[in-house]
């Protein structure tokens, strides 16, 4: 491989270490790296709780994972257990993007506690070295927010995410470097293959499957031989296995199917067929109000289901997932009914643990399509009374004005709707 050919430049990828736990525990004066701590979600909105965080402590000594659930759980009295505050969380990580921003000309948040830096053209007025100014931004950060953060230093957005996985991570600085020089020595000799970013246990299955074991193998595979297997996918391992990657982070990313859409995980089984159907208008509804308020309409509606884990087990089948093109509409009513037609059509009495509602084929709302076998001033009226509530809802909130069926057994959204990301929002101690 010709890395000649290669952009070649100054990456961080920042983690901020255990950030749910860490925050909770310098918001109550208590040392992140010393402490046993877990965030544990509502019970309500996740079957039990689920662990969203376990500080560095909590799983040294107990074994706790951030999949784990509270039947997971140690009793004992010296472990912290926190709930959720997702907003404190939000704006402590706008507080350390802007650190990041002082050494950066592109900082681009990769997830709520991972952000990519490009200092290719800055670095060099901050230290003598990345990995000094690496050490500079952690010291800014645990300076001023009391949190400690891991850097993988790259040439590349890819580079820079295997090094802090495979190096910083186990480093006792939190560092890890890597170069196009280096790379294979440090990278090829890897085993176990879903341990490295963006592969997964079944592709790692199917890499066993045509007989690479290692990262080294995967990079001295024939490229027809991986796009036969894997299509593009097989190419992009390919370029992941040599620590190629071409990303332009300042460049703008072109959507080719502009689309909008909500899922939902539910709070428990459910298997009443009206249960279902006010979960699936609500989500409906819910995505339908963005779609006005980007002035947009949609000509594909789409529907997901995931049955429960009982219901997975005796059909064989995990759940489905069906569109339907339709006219240009962005109609609550309409919407809903294209929805409530594809659940009907193919449900058969499972009980379901997810939904996934979503809109593509999205065009910009120019003029009022109208009906010719409807009165046009009812068309006027129901278009001018969505738009109230719209108003009134951006006003006021979600729960200002809502349909009746939010009220109905099965209901979500009057639960949901202080929620973030799906988790309690707020900034009390409790």
């Amino acid at each position: 491989m010709d890395y000649a050919k290669e952009p070649h430049g100054v990456f961080f990828l920042i983690d901020n270490k255990s950030f749910y736990a860490s925050v909770e525990c310098v918001q109550r004066g208590l040392d992140p790296l010393s402490t046993p701590l877990v965030v544990l979600s509502e019970q309500e909105n996740t079957n039990g709780g689920l662990i969203l965080a376990a500080s560095p402590m909590a799983k040294k000594l107990y074994g706790i994972s951030n999949v784990s659930r509270q039947r997971d759980l140690p009793k004992n009295k010296n472990l912290l257990i926190v709930p959720p505050r997702m907003n404190l969380y939000i704006e402590k990580n706008l507080e350390i993007n802007q650190i990041f921003r002082r050494y950066a000309h592109e900082c681009v948040p990769y997830s709520i506690d991972e952000t990519i830096l490009d200092l290719t053209f800055s670095w060099h007025l901050f230290g003598s070295s990345p990995s000094i100014v690496a050490k500079r931004i952690q010291a800014d950060v645990h300076r001023q927010l009391g949190l400690y953060t891991t850097v993988g230093i790259g040439e590349n957005p890819l580079q820079a995410k295997l090094a802090l996985d495979i190096l910083a991570k186990h480093s006792a600085n939190l560092r890890g470097k890597l170069s196009y020089a280096d790379f294979a020595d440090k990278i090829w000799p890897i085993t176990e293959l879903s341990q490295v970013w963006s592969i997964g246990h079944r592709t790692e299955d199917h890499l066993h499957r045509i007989g690479i074991r290692s990262i080294g193998d995967l990079a001295h595979t024939a490229p027809p031989i991986l796009k036969k297997e894997m299509g593009v996918i097989g190419l992009q391992l390919l370029a992941l296995a040599w620590g190629i990657d071409r990303t332009d982070l300042g460049r703008p990313v072109k959507v080719k199917n502009d689309s909008l859409g909500n899922s939902q995980v539910l709070p428990r089984d459910y298997r009443q067929k009206e249960e279902i159907e006010v979960v699936i208008q609500e989500i409906g509804e819910q995505v339908a109000a963005r779609l006005r308020k980007r002035g947009k309409q949609t000509a594909c509606v789409s529907l997901s289901i995931g049955f429960s884990y009982t219901a997975a087990e005796e059909t064989g089948r995990r759940g489905f997932a069906h569109q339907l093109k339709i006219d240009p509409t962005n109609d609550n009513r309409k919407l809903n009914s294209y929805l409530l037609r594809l659940f009907r059509e193919n449900w058969q009495g499972e009980s379901i643990r997810n939904i996934a509602v979503g809109f593509g084929q999205l065009i910009t709302t120019q003029n009022l399509q109208l009906n010719l076998f409807y009165s046009v001033q009812k068309q006027e009226k129901h278009l001018t009374l969505e738009k109230t509530l719209d108003d009134i809802r951006n006003e006021f909130g979600t729960t200002a004005l809502f349909l009746a069926h939010s009220l109905k057994k099965g209901g979500t959204m009057l639960q949901r709707a202080g929620l973030v990301g799906g988790h309690n929002g707020g900034n009390s101690f409790s």
